[in-house]
């Protein structure tokens, strides 16, 4: 049975005048080109551990096959803003499972991306765990973390925005890359 012991965050963006040459000048910038991508669902799993790109990339072999939530957009809009984001919630009780989001917008800044990814991270684990969500109120700012019920949820994204120009395709992606 497979399931990740180790997940590391990134991103990165490319342009190019090839839609398909941005995506892959983006998964360079993330450092994960070099592996064959397969996109998975949103878990986060029990008693994973959240690694630097560095240490996460050192377990790695180029031509691997690495499952990765995987958020991206793309546009060739001049102006245009575009974000990628992956929200991770975990809970309290790290042998529960936590959720991961992909989020992908318009228009929108790296914070206003990353605190949605986050919020819908936090939206599904508060669900699966039975719990009232409303993000307005279970949010404690001054602690920077989410309070539902009795089960406190660290949360935190990895955003990636740029603007498009005339002309070029620009990609933005942001992953969670699961390591066994």
């Amino acid at each position: 049975m497979y399931v990740a012991s180790k997940m590391f965050l990134t991103k990165g963006v490319g342009q190019n005048k090839e839609k398909l040459v941005s995506f892959e000048l983006a998964l360079r910038a993330a450092q994960i080109a070099p592996f064959n991508i397969v996109r998975v669902s949103s878990i986060f799993p029990p008693r994973c551990e959240i690694v630097t790109v560095r240490s996460g990339l050192k377990e790695l072999t180029p031509g691997q096959i690495v499952h990765a939530v995987l958020a991206e957009a793309s546009t060739n809009e001049r102006h245009r803003l575009i974000g990628s984001s992956v929200g991770v919630a975990i809970p309290r009780d790290r042998d529960h499972f936590g959720y991961l989001s992909e989020h992908h917008s318009f228009g929108d800044d790296d914070k206003t991306t990353g605190d949605y990814a986050e919020d819908i991270a936090a939206q599904m684990l508060a669900t699966i765990l039975g719990l009232e969500f409303d993000v307005d109120e279970s949010y404690n700012k001054r602690l920077d973390q989410w309070k539902l019920s009795d089960q406190i949820v660290k949360t935190r994204n990895i955003t990636q925005t740029s603007v498009g120009k005339s002309g070029v395709w620009t990609t933005v992606v942001a992953a969670a890359v699961l390591i066994p």
